[in-house]
């Protein structure tokens, strides 16, 4: 049996991590910032034999897909399997379309946290100790879910925001988009991506100057003036989902009574469409990209997303 004093110190070690993570979080936005690091993660990328140029295929594109992966990502490569199988199937639902899926939302130079870090050992440990069913989740999750805040924080948000949108910007140009083209670019953003999404909105459409959508998959998001510089918000929420609801409960501008937020205007002008999901919860099973769980007409709640999704995209 756990005696008080092990449970104080247990409880202090999480409140201390808490703490450092809060503190620590707009560190590396502030230092790309500043220029004092995170171009030489970016000169390596670019560098690497597997940086180049994508040419489009033969078949007529008609659109470029980004997906930002939810907070618990921790590389470029889409890591959870459930993620994979739902791009498969994305990419096969929407052939005219090119998905870009490389790009890490919680770094502003793209750098994983297993690599590149001075602490990346430590995040080595942590996904393994994730792997094997430990508590690795729990710290990946927290670090992520903070930057996240600082995307949505009114002080180094702008910074944070514009770094992400040259990720997204560098990720379509290395798969084959034109600048100037006015091809439309749709943004998944599940869970956290959603607010880094809506971030990055507001940057890429002064670049890009082509339409821009954002998905939000159980996204988190604030009233982010992003909502300005896109065209429509397509927001997937499961009634079961307790983790999208941080955005609405800790993000005032989300709050009804603040009339003039951005997310109350946009939701006035009907830029705003939100497509519930009857007893879907966030992630794992019963979650948005579950194939195992099924509705009562038994289609499964991922051929569900994916359904959604492409008749979004095809509209």
């Amino acid at each position: 049996m756990i005696g008080w004093d092990t449970l104080y110190t247990v409880l202090l070690i999480i409140l201390l991590w808490l703490l450092l993570s809060a503190l620590s979080s707009p560190f590396e936005a502030l230092g790309w910032w500043a220029g004092w690091y995170g171009g030489e993660a970016i000169e390596a990328q670019e560098a690497a034999p597997a940086y180049k140029v994508m040419t489009p295929p033969a078949r007529d594109v008609s659109r470029y897909i980004v997906f930002l992966t939810g907070i618990a990502g921790v590389e470029q490569k889409i890591y959870l399997p459930n993620e994979r199988e739902f791009l498969r199937r994305l990419d096969a639902a929407v052939p005219n379309a090119i998905i870009v899926d490389d790009i890490f939302p919680y770094s502003v130079t793209n750098r994983a946290l297993t690599a590149q870090r001075v602490f990346a050992w430590f995040w080595r440990y942590t996904l393994w100790r994730k792997e094997h069913g430990g508590w690795g989740g729990f710290l990946i999750n927290i670090r992520n879910l903070f930057q996240v805040a600082v995307s949505a924080d009114f002080r180094y948000g702008p910074m944070y925001n514009q770094g992400s949108a040259e990720l997204i910007i560098r990720g379509l140009r290395q798969h084959g988009y034109r600048i100037g083209s006015g091809r439309p670019v749709v943004l998944i953003g599940y869970s956290g991506g959603g607010q880094i999404a809506l971030g990055a909105a507001t940057y890429l459409k002064r670049q890009l100057k082509a339409p821009i959508r954002v998905i939000g998959l159980g996204g988190v998001m604030c009233s982010d003036i992003g909502l300005n510089s896109i065209e429509h918000l397509y927001y997937i929420r499961g009634t079961r989902d307790l983790v999208q609801q941080i955005g609405a409960i800790f993000f005032s501008g989300r709050w009804p009574l603040l009339s003039g937020s951005y997310w109350n205007r946009a939701k006035e002008a009907g830029k705003i469409t939100i497509l519930r999901f009857e007893q879907v919860s966030h992630n794992g099973p019963g979650g948005y990209l579950d194939d195992d769980s099924h509705f009562d007409d038994g289609q499964s709640y991922l051929d569900k997303t994916i359904e959604t999704m492409t008749e979004i995209l095809n509209a």
